[in-house]
């Protein structure tokens, strides 16, 4: 799935990426603890989460993810975009809850990650 897709489904806002609207993506997470992303996901692609803090980020860079969606309407700072930024990570905001959000992406194809 295309992040641009990603956004047209979620209703999304691009705060940061849109010259990565064409990149795809195979699997995505919903998690709002980082430390279950490091310790359980592997090989994600997008990281949804209500968490609004720049560790997001630098999580989402060690897993190698190309996208963010901030969900339940969060803002990210502009530290939080401009890490994004150096990282090459698409920002996206969306007012859904994660789990509307979540079940929309795999209703329509985007599939959950391997589990470490």
């Amino acid at each position: 799935m295309k992040i641009g897709s990603i956004a047209e489904l979620l209703g999304a806002n691009v705060i940061y990426g849109n010259n990565m609207l064409d990149c795809e993506v195979n699997s995505a997470c919903g998690c709002d603890m980082m430390s279950d992303v490091l310790a359980f996901v592997k090989d994600q692609a997008v990281l949804l989460t209500g968490l609004c803090n720049p560790q997001v980020v630098r999580t989402a860079d060690m897993m190698d993810m190309r996208c963010i969606v901030f969900v339940r309407g969060k803002k990210p700072s502009e530290d939080i975009v401009s890490l994004a930024e150096e990282a090459g990570i698409a920002v996206l905001t969306t007012d859904l809850r994660m789990y509307t959000a979540c079940g929309l992406l795999y209703s329509n194809g985007l599939a959950g990650g391997n589990l470490a």
